[in-house]
Formats: structure tokens, sequence, C-alpha cells
């Protein structure tokens, strides 16, 4: 994504294959990632010659919190399936945990990365 933000101004697409060399990311597991990124429109691809993905949103717009919510599975706090719900010492902070990491992934925007 850091790459693709870097990129954003020109509005030229960049191959899976240059993104994988550049950031020395497997190209088999990058493909998996922007499958992904694009069914949560957050990068375009295109096929072919010139062909490759470029961001669909500028990254002042796009959070930290919007690429993990995608490629994560963040499941939240739910007391509501623990016999100690009512007397659970711990529930505070996990639902403090929780909150201050979605409010610090919200703060961070994708443009803040390529500076």
């Amino acid at each position: 994504m850091v790459l693709l933000a870097k990129n954003y101004k020109s509005k030229c697409f960049l191959s899976l294959k240059d993104i994988s060399q550049k950031e020395n990311i497997s190209f088999n597991f990058l493909e998996k990632i922007v499958s992904q990124l694009e069914k949560a429109k957050l990068v375009k691809g295109k096929k072919g010659v010139g062909g490759g993905y470029i961001l669909l949103k500028n990254p002042k717009n796009i959070t930290a919190k919007d690429i993990v919510d995608v490629l994560e599975e963040t499941i939240p706090v739910n007391c509501s399936l623990c016999g100690k719900k009512n007397k659970c010492i711990s529930k505070n902070v996990w639902v403090k945990v929780d909150l201050v990491l979605s409010k610090t992934l919200k703060s961070i925007k994708l443009s803040n990365l390529i500076k």
C-alpha cells in the first residue's frame, strides 16, 4: 500500500511483479492481499499491457484501520460468551485495548507513511 500511495499522483498502474520485487514480498502472497484490497475498493486492478494496481482513494483518506480491517480478522471482545462475564476482572482491560488500538489505527493515515 505504501508503494501504491507513493505512486498515487502519477495515476500509473504498478504491476504486482514490480511491487513484489521492490517490497520484497512473495508474489503469491501479494496476489492474495491485493485481491482482498480490491474487493474492499481500496485498490483497482487493470489487466493486460500497462496493467497493475492503483489506489482508488487519496492516501490522506485511507487509514491503517481501513487496511487492517480488510487484511486481518479482528474480533472484538464479546463477554456474553464467557461464564465469568459478571465477575470478570480482565474485561475492562480488553475493552480498553480494543478502543485504544482502534483509535490509534484510525489516526494513522497512509499518507503519513510515505513522507
